[in-house]
């Protein structure tokens, strides 16, 4: 039976006169036991059951705050790494590009000086090359000379018929031919 219909035909037992059977299964008896079996058990269902599991529920939720308190920490902690490495790649780059910019620098530096050495050795190697070129010009010219000198002095001597050997002779036909050829 309900417990309500014990708790409603408990007054009109009293009041039929049928009187209150503390045993009877079917009437107020039934509600009477069970009340007092469950106050009776309460306190040791409180300290073996409910204990701990409302212990055990208080502990899931402090382990439960703790760890959203560590995860939102570990987040906090995250996203202050990533912005700490976004500042860092940030300078490298910045590094980089100096580094970048300076050795284009010394390159390009490096590289005027190289073709102005260049320059002056080629310039220098021209002059050296006009000079040897002119030095051998005048060796050969000088030996064309001596060679005409030669030669004019045994036509000399063979238009003559005697031998032009003198030292006066040749200097006039080496100023002769000096003359001629400028």
């Amino acid at each position: 039976m309900p417990l309500f219909t014990n708790i409603q035909s408990l007054p009109l037992l009293v009041a039929e006169g049928g009187g209150f059977d503390v045993f009877d299964p079917n009437g107020a008896g039934n509600f009477l036991w069970t009340l007092l079996i469950f106050a009776l058990s309460f306190p040791l269902m409180w300290k073996m059951v409910f204990r701990p599991i409302v212990s055990a529920l208080i502990e899931r939720d402090a382990k439960a705050s703790e760890a959203i308190h560590a995860a939102e920490a570990a987040s906090e902690a995250a996203e202050r790494s990533r912005a700490e490495v976004e500042v860092a790649l940030g300078n490298a780059n910045a590094e980089a590009k100096k580094i970048i910019a300076s050795a284009t620098s010394r390159a390009e530096a490096r590289e005027r000086d190289i073709v102005e050495n260049a320059k002056k050795e080629a310039g220098a190697m021209i002059l050296k090359a006009k000079a040897d070129i002119d030095g051998e010009r005048e060796k050969a010219v000088a030996q064309i000379r001596s060679e005409v000198v030669e030669l004019s002095m045994k036509a000399a001597t063979e238009v003559l018929g005697r031998a032009v050997s003198a030292d006066d002779d040749r200097r006039l036909a080496e100023q002769i031919v000096s003359a001629s050829g400028n």
